[in-house]
């Protein structure tokens, strides 16, 4: 390869993941945008005096399917053709999207189905995500690998710049019928390039009876010794997971705080989604430039997220939130890209249908619970106490992974480093 082309962004140098990219910026947008959407229409159209109860229960249908179905996906993942799984499940979204498109256009649909759609959609992208993580071998080489990562987490803020914006735009101007509409059109697109595109990396196909033995020679383990053999993993996993609990309170909290404290509109809305995603694709595209050990700096990104969640409690106002979250988003980001890079290099390839199925799993158990929790907190208590117990939150969980680095266990990302500055060598996530 020349050195021109080796300068360019792996997105553009490599068509295939371009394009596998391309349609996971599809399925995510659209699936932010129908998330997004709901939760503005429920708080601004269709809920009662439970305006956060409602929009929690939402939120929380919409993230038990990563948690649930945990097992059978990674059976699905490691026994089957990642692009047929990826392609179906995004062609399976946009069939749903359309039915409940469909049924928007003709009656404004009850809340229950409205509920039922996300359970729907987030099923098929449960299936997705984990699916799009184990294939990034498959796609690029092992020098791209840190840089592909980026771009694949990219793709969340991406999503959160387009479907968090358009989501209550179209909310308020056409209804949750518009929202729907869109949602399906990006789904089928996806599905429809997936099915085109060629995996130039791809291992020996496994069988139908079980996963062949992958490039390292090893079996694929049983889920539960998946975790179990990487205790390093397991903790600092266990530490976002706690984070989580009051990170992802976000979605529930902006669109109580547009409500409650600004008293705006679903544009306010649409600008703090924008605001959260803008910083959330620059942290991960900066985030392989960060210097020091992933644990260092994903506790020192953890008191920065909690101080920026906590600042609209003290200065309320149309600058200070959306400043705000372009660094809470910023933070997300560069912990996103320094861990999962990590993982992919510390998890045997046998491992790692299972591995990211598990990931998924243990970080979105928390979801439920957050947002049920703030939701119901929502109807009781001002959002602006809401913003502060989020960041007060953080503080502890910060100190854990701290302390985790601090120990023994450190050992594991020294064994990691001098990939990712070889990575970093060759242009990094640019």
């Amino acid at each position: 390869m020349s050195a021109s082309a080796r300068r360019l962004p792996v997105v553009l140098r490599n068509r295939s993941f371009g394009s596998v990219w391309a349609a996971q910026v599809l399925t995510q947008g659209a699936g932010r945008m129908f998330q997004v959407g709901a939760v503005w229409w429920l708080v601004g159209y269709a809920a009662g005096e439970h305006r956060g109860l409602d929009s929690g229960l939402f939120l929380m249908a919409g993230t038990l399917p990563p948690v649930a179905l945990a097992p059978v996906v990674a059976r699905i993942v490691a026994r089957r053709s990642h692009r047929a799984v990826l392609a179906v499940s995004a062609s399976a979204a946009g069939l749903v999207a359309a039915g409940m498109a469909g049924w928007t256009y003709a009656a404004t649909p009850p809340v229950a189905a409205v509920y039922a759609a996300g359970l729907a959609l987030a099923s098929c992208q449960a299936v997705f995500d984990p699916c799009l993580t184990t294939s990034v071998p498959e796609l690029v080489a092992d020098a791209d690998i840190e840089a592909a990562t980026g771009f694949e987490l990219s793709t969340q803020s991406l999503a959160g710049l387009a479907g968090g914006l358009l989501g209550p735009l179209l909310v308020d101007a056409c209804g949750i019928a518009g929202v729907v509409a869109g949602s399906a059109g990006a789904y089928l697109l996806a599905g429809a390039l997936l099915s085109a595109t060629r995996f130039p990396h791809r291992a020996t196909p496994t069988g139908a009876d079980g996963p062949a033995d992958q490039a390292d020679g090893r079996a694929a383990r049983p889920l539960r010794a998946v975790l179990a053999g990487l205790p390093f993993i397991r903790r600092v996993l266990l530490c976002f997971a706690a984070a989580n609990v009051f990170t992802t309170a976000v979605y529930v909290v902006m669109p109580l705080y547009t409500h409650d404290v600004l008293h705006s509109t679903g544009s306010t809305v649409a600008s703090l989604e924008a605001a959260l995603g803008a910083g959330t694709l620059i942290g991960s595209f900066t985030g392989a430039r960060v210097p020091g050990r992933p644990t260092a700096i994903g506790a020192a990104c953890l008191l920065l997220t909690g101080a920026a969640l906590a600042l609209p409690a003290a200065v309320p106002g149309r600058i200070a939130a959306p400043a705000a979250l372009v660094v809470a988003g910023w933070c997300v980001g560069v912990i996103g890209v320094r861990f999962v890079a990590l993982f992919q290099r510390l998890v045997p390839a046998a491992d790692k249908p299972g591995f990211f199925a598990v990931m998924q799993a243990l970080l979105g158990a928390t979801f439920p619970v957050s947002s049920l929790l703030f939701g119901a907190l929502g109807d009781h208590v001002p959002a602006r106490a809401l913003c502060l117990l989020q960041g007060v939150g953080l503080l502890p969980v910060a100190v854990a992974l701290w302390w985790l680095g601090s120990r023994g266990d450190a050992g594991s990302e020294a064994s990691a480093r001098p990939a990712a500055r070889t990575v970093a060598a060759t242009g990094g996530a640019r």
